[in-house]
C-alpha cells in the first residue's frame, strides 16, 4: 500500500478560511479518487498560514480493472442496427454477448497506476477549489482564465512513497522542495515524502499539524498567565485565530497601564480580542488585570521584550481610543441619545428606531400593569424600555455593535438611574441564543418580552416571514427567546393575549394565527432539546384552548411520562381502538340512550370507571394537577381492555349498538380532556 503527501503552499492564508479550506481539500480529494475507482484509507489534512497538507495512507498502486457493458439491439433486429452498434463499439459480431435476447458489448477496461490518477486529481483539484475569496496574480492574471487561489500559490508537493507526481498548474510544476518557517528557516527543505515530513518541517520551525499548535497555545498562554499570579480568560476562539495566525507560536505576557481599568472590562477584553487576537487575564479575586497575552510568531532573541513592547504601544492607542468613546458618551445623557433613534429606520413598513421603542414601552408597561410579569414596576419598566435601545447612537456601539445593551447598562448605572433600569438595558436582548441565560428580573423580563414579541408580530404583519433556511430579521431566535423567557419564568398568559397586545394597527387577524402556529413549531424544537415528541405536544395543543405555554408544557411533560407507562401504553391502545371504531362509524359524539336494559358487567364496569374518571380528570386539569389527571385516565385502563374483550360493539340489535358506540364516544371525550389522543403516534 502506498502513501500520498500533498502541500499547496501560498502567502499567508486568512486564518478564518483554515477550517474551510481543510475540510474542502479533503472532499476534493475524496471526490476525485472515488471518480477514478481508488479505494482509499486513512486521510489527514492541516493548515498553516502558508500551507495545506493532505497525507492519504493505504493507497492502492493501481486501480481495478473495469469491466464495461454497453446494450446493443435485439437478436433478429435490421442488419443496419447491429451494423452501426458494431462500428460504435469497434467489436465484432462473434464479441457480443446475448442475454434475454439482447445483444451486449463488454469492454474490459485496464486498472490505472494511482501515480497517473493522482497526476490528473492533484491539478483539478486546485483549479475547483472554492475558495471564498480568491485572486489572480502575474503576468497570467491578464486572462480571466488564470489560476486562482486565496493568495499566490508559490508551490506544489506531491508524492506517492517518495516519488515526485508529474502534473503542474498555473505554471506550478510538482516536486520534493518546500520551505520552512518565513524568518527562522532558509533556502528549500527536500522531501522524501510523507514520513519525514513532520518531522523535517518542525526542524525548519513549522508545526504543521493545526491542532498542536492550539494545544500549544493553550498550554503557554496559561502558564504566561500564571507565571505574573494571573488567570489567563479562555478564548477558544482566539486561540483557533492565533493558531491560523501563526507556524511557530510563541505567547508572550504584556501590561497596559492600570488607568485602562477604569473603562469597563469587556470594552477592554474586545478591544483585545477583536483588534489585537490578545487574550486578557484576570487577577486571583477574578477582576481584569492590566494585563494581555499575545501570540508571536518567532523566538525572539530577547525573549520577546521588543515584540511586547510594541503589542503593548499598539494596545495602548486601541484602548486610548476606546475610553475617548466611554468618556464622550457619559456626557449625553441616554434620554437625549434616545430621541436621535428618530434618524434610524428600523424597517420601511415599520418605522423609526423610535418607533419601535414606543410600542416597546406600551406593550412594557402593559405586562407590568396587568400582572403578566409579577412584580414589576409599570413605571420602571417603562423607563427601562424608553432607554434599552439608546445606547445604538453612542460611539462606543458605533466601534463595537457587539456591545449594543450591555454599554447601555453601563451609562445607565453612571447616570444614577435605578439598578432595575441598568439591568433590564444592559440584559433586554437576551437570551440570545440556546445557551443564552434568560432574565429572571422582573422589568428585565418585561422589557425583553416585549421587545422579541414587537420584532415577531411586526414582522409577520407585513409578511416578512422566514421561509425554509431563510430568516433575515432572526424572528425564529426571537420565538425562541419568547418561548425560553416565560416557561424559565412561570409566566401565566395566553400567547392570544400577547398577540393581540403587540400587533399593530391594521394587523390582520390571520396574521395573529400565523404567528400562534409559528411558535407551537418553535415550542417543538425547543422542547426536543428537552426530550419531548413533538405529537404530545400536538396531543395538548388540540385541547388546551387557552394559549398559556407554561401551563401546555407542564401537561405534556405528564402526558408523556404517563404514555411511557405499561398503563399509558395500553389506554393509547384501547383510544386508537375506539377512535378507529367511530370514526368508521361516523360518530361525533356520544348520544343519550333510553335503551332499557342491564348493562353486561364489563359495560357497567366502564360507565362506573367513566363516572369516576371523567370528573376527576377534569378536576384535576383545572387544578393543574396533570399527574392526578392521568392518574385518572390510567384508571379507565382495564375497564376499556374488558370492554373490548367481553363486548361485541356492532351488535345486531341496532339500540345495543348505538349504546355501545355512545359508551365509547365518552370515553373518548373523557381522554380528550385531557389531551387529543388521537395526535400520539405508535
Amino acid at each position: 500500500m502506498s502513501t500520498f503527501l500533498l502541500e499547496l503552499r501560498s502567502e499567508e492564508i486568512p486564518a478564518r478560511m483554515q477550517a474551510g479550506a481543510r475540510e474542502t481539500l479533503e472532499k476534493l480529494f475524496r471526490k476525485e479518487m472515488d471518480a477514478a475507482g481508488v479505494v482509499l484509507g486513512q486521510v489527514t489534512v492541516w493548515s498553516t498560514p502558508r500551507r495545506l497538507t493532505l497525507i492519504a495512507r493505504d493507497l492502492p498502486s493501481a486501480t481495478a480493472a473495469v469491466s464495461e457493458e454497453v446494450k446493443g439491439p435485439r437478436v433478429g433486429a435490421p442488419p443496419q442496427a447491429l451494423e452501426g452498434f458494431l462500428r460504435k463499439t469497434g467489436l465484432a459480431e462473434s464479441d457480443l454477448i446475448e442475454r434475454d435476447g439482447v445483444l451486449f458489448a463488454i469492454h474490459q477496461k485496464p486498472g490505472r497506476a494511482t501515480a497517473e490518477v493522482l497526476a490528473e486529481a492533484v491539478p483539478a483539484i486546485v483549479r475547483a477549489f472554492p475558495w471564498p475569496k480568491s485572486q489572480r496574480w502575474g503576468a497570467a492574471s491578464l486572462s480571466t482564465e488564470s489560476l486562482r487561489w486565496v493568495r499566490p500559490l508559490s508551490g506544489i508537493v506531491a508524492l506517492l512513497d517518495g516519488a515526485v507526481i508529474d502534473c503542474e498548474v498555473g505554471g506550478i510544476a510538482a516536486g520534493r522542495l518546500t520551505r520552512g518557517h518565513r524568518f527562522h528557516s532558509e533556502g528549500e527543505i527536500s522531501l522524501d515524502g510523507a514520513e519525514d515530513y513532520v518531522a523535517k518541517l518542525f526542524a525548519a520551525h513549522v508545526i504543521v499539524n493545526h491542532a498542536e499548535r492550539q494545544d500549544l497555545i493553550r498550554e503557554k498562554a496559561r502558564a504566561a498567565a500564571a507565571a505574573h499570579g494571573l488567570v489567563l480568560v479562555e478564548d477558544e476562539g482566539l486561540v483557533v485565530e492565533n493558531a491560523g495566525l501563526t507556524e511557530w507560536p510563541v505567547p508572550l505576557l504584556g501590561r497596559f497601564d492600570e488607568a485602562y481599568l477604569d473603562v469597563p472590562p469587556e470594552v477592554i477584553q474586545l478591544t483585545a480580542r477583536t483588534n489585537q487576537k490578545y487574550f486578557v487575564c484576570e487577577d486571583a479575586a477574578g477582576k481584569l488585570a492590566n494585563a494581555f497575552v499575545c501570540t508571536a510568531n518567532i523566538v525572539a532573541a530577547d525573549g520577546g521584550a521588543a515584540i511586547v513592547a510594541g503589542n503593548r504601544k499598539v494596545l495602548a492607542a486601541r484602548l486610548s481610543d476606546a475610553r475617548f468613546f466611554w468618556e464622550q458618551d457619559r456626557k449625553v445623557r441616554l434620554e437625549d441619545q434616545a430621541k436621535k433613534l428618530e434618524r434610524i429606520t428600523f424597517h420601511e413598513k415599520l418605522g423609526t428606531v423610535a418607533d419601535k421603542v414606543a410600542r416597546v414601552a406600551n406593550l412594557t408597561e402593559w405586562l407590568a400593569s396587568e400582572g403578566i410579569v409579577p412584580g414589576c414596576d409599570p413605571a420602571l419598566a417603562r423607563q427601562a424600555a424608553k432607554l434599552c435601545k439608546a445606547d445604538l447612537v453612542t460611539e462606543m456601539v458605533g466601534e463595537f455593535p457587539e456591545l449594543q445593551g450591555l454599554m447601555g447598562g453601563y451609562y445607565a448605572r453612571a447616570e444614577g438611574l435605578p439598578d432595575a433600569v441598568a439591568d433590564a438595558i444592559r440584559d433586554h436582548y437576551k437570551p440570545v441564543g440556546q445557551g443564552d441565560e434568560v432574565p429572571t428580573a422582573p422589568v428585565t423580563v418585561a422589557v425583553s418580552l416585549a421587545d422579541k414579541l414587537d420584532t415577531l408580530v411586526g414582522f409577520f404583519q407585513i409578511d416578512e416571514k422566514p421561509t425554509g433556511s431563510k430568516d433575515p430579521f432572526a424572528l425564529r431566535r426571537a420565538a425562541l427567546g419568547i418561548l425560553r423567557t416565560i416557561l424559565d419564568n412561570s409566566i401565566r398568559v395566553s400567547m392570544r393575549d400577547l398577540i393581540t397586545a403587540a400587533a399593530h394597527p391594521g394587523g390582520s387577524q390571520e396574521a395573529g394565527r400565523e404567528i400562534a402556529s409559528f411558535l407551537i413549531e418553535r415550542l417543538k424544537v425547543q422542547q426536543r432539546e428537552a426530550g419531548i415528541r413533538h405529537d404530545m405536544i400536538d396531543a395538548v395543543v388540540a385541547v388546551e384552548t387557552g394559549g398559556d405555554n407554561y401551563r401546555m408544557v407542564r401537561c405534556v411533560h405528564a402526558l408523556q411520562s404517563f404514555i411511557g407507562t405499561e398503563d399509558g401504553a395500553n389506554l393509547l391502545a384501547g383510544y386508537k381502538r375506539a377512535a378507529n371504531i367511530l370514526k368508521k362509524e361516523g360518530v361525533e359524539a356520544a348520544e343519550a340512550n333510553s335503551l332499557s336494559y342491564t348493562p353486561e358487567p364489563a359495560e357497567k364496569a366502564l360507565i362506573d370507571a367513566l363516572d369516576a374518571a371523567g370528573p376527576l380528570a377534569a378536576e384535576a386539569v383545572q387544578a393543574e394537577d396533570f399527574a392526578k389527571a392521568m392518574a385518572a385516565l390510567a384508571s379507565l385502563r382495564a375497564p376499556i381492555d374488558a370492554f373490548f374483550d367481553q363486548v361485541t360493539v356492532n351488535d345486531a340489535d341496532p339500540a345495543k349498538r348505538l349504546y355501545r358506540l355512545s359508551l365509547l364516544a365518552r370515553f373518548r371525550d373523557a381522554v380528550h380532556g385531557v389531551a387529543d389522543f388521537s395526535r400520539i403516534e405508535g
